[in-house]
């Protein structure tokens, strides 16, 4: 009967098994979310102005994450002599928001119903997009949260402002986030990171947000300042949402997204802002957009996508309890 080695666990290699984000258990009912972070897709892309696939961004970022989610229990970090994303950190996956084809506003209250009932269970909410137009219903979902536990300052790591407010009668395309998050009363700033080359934002979208309070940083100019100084801009004990545009990337190691920017931040300049975000600040909630995996044939988008959320959650917990 023997062969199978199930005695001592099993060995599940990454491409064994569903492909839930991080191998983590799946929850299909969101009012029996018990964790302390939830992974939800959400798979829409209706609006990008040029080239879409990013709906197939959550199942492709699910697929990398397995490559780090087998035979460890948790991540050894040498450098900072930690072990990162260990069994203590519960983490669900809860799937996708259900997304209906030509429905933007539907699709998107779906989005914003599985983010309060992500918040209302008490877990960090990680939505993985679909274009950038899915951080608006994910902000919307926050006013509740945010009248009990106060204001969000907004990071947004991006290569684009995303802060037009109406262009031809659109107002929540994946050029329009950024406009609708400073509108809502509970979001108390912006820290724009990695802007650069020509945007989705005229000039006067740069002088609104900045009028606004934003402040706007391209790669260059974060190289030229330094992690902490670019950290130290970011109000003191602000509770922080971060929004990740895998296009914050150079697209020479991130080519699958809709809108490539050459210029980008490399993998560890994303890597210690997170980190000092996470040492620094409350992070109420996450989302990671516009992977379009038909892209980048070597996969390695999705991977880096992967990569980055699972860093991230880790440096999270780690943070929590060293505090």
């Amino acid at each position: 009967m023997g062969g199978h080695g199930y005695s001592q666990g099993r060995l599940n290699l990454p491409f064994v098994g569903i492909s839930t984000f991080a191998k983590s258990p799946y929850v299909a009912d969101w009012d029996a979310i018990d964790a302390d972070v939830a992974v939800m897709g959400a798979p829409f892309d209706f609006g990008t102005q040029w080239r879409s696939g990013a709906r197939f961004g959550p199942r492709a970022v699910r697929d990398a994450s397995t490559l780090f989610s087998f035979g460890h229990a948790g991540a050894y970090d040498h450098e900072d002599d930690a072990t990162y994303l260990d069994a203590s950190v519960r983490m669900v996956d809860i799937g996708d928001a259900d997304i209906i084809h030509t429905k933007t506003e539907e699709s998107h209250d779906n989005i914003a119903l599985g983010v309060r009932k992500m918040l209302a269970a008490g877990a960090l909410p990680v939505v993985i997009g679909g274009d950038h137009s899915i951080n608006i219903p994910c902000i919307t979902a926050f006013k509740d949260d945010c009248a009990k536990h106060g204001p969000i300052h907004i990071v947004q790591i991006d290569a684009h402002l995303d802060f037009v407010d109406e262009r031809h009668g659109v107002t929540a395309g994946h050029g329009n986030p950024m406009r609708r998050a400073i509108e809502k009363d509970y979001v108390s700033g912006m820290t724009q990171l990695g802007i650069r080359n020509v945007s989705s934002t005229a000039k006067e979208g740069y002088d609104d947000a900045r009028s606004r309070g934003s402040d706007i940083l391209s790669v260059r100019q974060v190289r030229a300042l330094g992690t902490e100084a670019v950290l130290d801009r970011i109000p003191t004990g602000a509770r922080v949402y971060v929004t990740i545009d895998i296009d914050a990337f150079c697209p020479s190691i991130a080519s699958g997204t809709g809108t490539p920017s050459h210029g980008g931040f490399l993998y560890y300049d994303v890597l210690e802002i997170l980190q000092g975000l996470a040492q620094r600040h409350d992070i109420a909630g996450i989302d990671l957009v516009e992977v379009a995996p038909a892209y980048d044939p070597t996969e390695s988008t999705q991977i880096l996508a992967a990569q980055v959320l699972m860093n991230f959650i880790g440096f999270i917990f780690h943070a929590r309890t060293s505090r």
